[in-house]
């Protein structure tokens, strides 16, 4: 009897001491996306006093809650159904300096309601004199709804503001490919706005 534990205790410890490789963790990995083709088309709606390229995966939907009023006949989304995106833009005229004072104020308070959950927010200027634009970019980094807004203006009666939504809950890693490629796309859109 004192022989056999010495050899059941030799045979667990060989058992227990095979060449496993060691396990580790598997390397984060994002769903395969499928992204559409870049192609642009004009801009051009009749309630819209503005033109500009916007991809041909865009589609215009009218915002039906808004747009009743007359000030607000150009508010609108453009939706990528693709990639469970869109751009809601909203359309402002004014003729008064206050009027201007705050929709400006407006466009910051909006972009800082997203302090809380922001790590990072970058501000680009958008100044196009020839064209008459200006405006801002707001990059906004972290777990926030709308990791890029925007406003253009001509600082006389014209003033634009624009938000990239995702419909999805917003990981900035995991949708930092898709961020990118509608990135491009805005600043696309930026580029080629003009009044009319």
């Amino acid at each position: 009897m004192k022989g056999i534990f010495p050899l059941i205790l030799l045979l667990l410890l060989s058992i227990s001491c095979k060449d496993d490789p060691i396990a580790l963790p598997k390397p984060r990995i994002y769903p395969k996306v499928t992204y559409p083709e870049k192609s642009y088309t004009d801009f051009n709606i009749e309630e819209c006093p503005f033109t500009m390229e916007v991809p041909k995966y865009f589609k215009y939907i009218k915002d039906k809650d808004f747009a009743v009023a007359a000030e607000h006949q150009c508010w609108h989304d453009l939706y990528c159904e693709s990639l469970n995106t869109y751009v809601h833009m909203s359309y402002v005229p004014f003729s008064t300096r206050a009027e201007y004072d705050g929709l400006i104020s407006d466009a910051f308070e909006m972009a800082d309601k997203h302090n809380i959950k922001a790590s990072y927010r970058e501000e680009v200027l958008i100044s196009r004199p020839e064209s008459n634009v200006y405006g801002l970019i707001f990059e906004i980094d972290g777990p926030v709804a709308t990791p890029l807004q925007f406003y253009m203006t001509d600082s006389l009666s014209h003033f634009l503001r624009g938000s990239l939504y995702f419909k999805a809950g917003v990981n900035r890693d995991s949708i930092a490919p898709i961020y990118a490629f509608f990135k491009h796309d805005i600043n696309r859109m930026i580029g080629s706005f003009e009044w009319r």
